[in-house]
């Protein structure tokens, strides 16, 4: 991969609501520029959870560039950004067919319960915190290795691993 341009990495989850803006966010802002990072949903709910965006301010990270909920067909379309890497958040999405994406990206599954169901309000606002705190240490995790130099394999084998430590 060249160093001169950004990994492009795509955040799925079935409503773009919730786990995939937070991975979003969190790839955007811990990658400081080396990582360009999106979201999208197979059936997008159509708006962003508000705790989602209450998290990643408490923590002090920027919201994504276009915050909205928005559908992975968007970026199978002519002119959207060719992809590296895929990362499926929730078991749904993973499970379905998906479209064709430009850069023919290699994938990894990373679930995270899903926090925007939880009750009591309390209660959803702690597990928005958990599934931001999951997102988090395996996006450093990712970040921490040497993605210039790896094998697209390589780095999907060391994502499948990130994953399972994380766990």
């Amino acid at each position: 991969m060249s160093t001169s341009s950004p990994i492009n990495v795509l955040i799925l989850c079935t409503g773009n609501s919730a786990r995939s803006v937070l991975g979003e966010a969190l790839f955007n802002h811990l990658g400081h520029g080396r990582v360009r990072a999106f979201s999208a949903g197979s059936k997008p709910s159509g708006k962003v959870n508000p705790l989602a965006l209450e998290t990643l301010e408490k923590h002090g990270v920027p919201l994504p560039f276009e915050v909205r909920s928005k559908s992975w067909d968007e970026f199978a379309a002519p002119g959207a950004p060719s992809l590296d890497y895929i990362f499926t958040v929730c078991a749904s999405a993973a499970g379905e067919i998906c479209p064709i994406w430009p850069g023919h990206p290699s994938t990894a599954h990373w679930g995270v319960d899903d926090p925007a169901h939880v009750e009591p309000m309390e209660a959803r606002r702690a597990a928005f915190e958990v599934a931001y705190q999951a997102l988090e240490k395996r996006i450093k995790a990712f970040l921490a290795l040497d993605l210039e130099s790896m094998s697209r394999a390589d780095v999907v084998t060391a994502a499948r691993l990130i994953h399972e430590a994380c766990q």
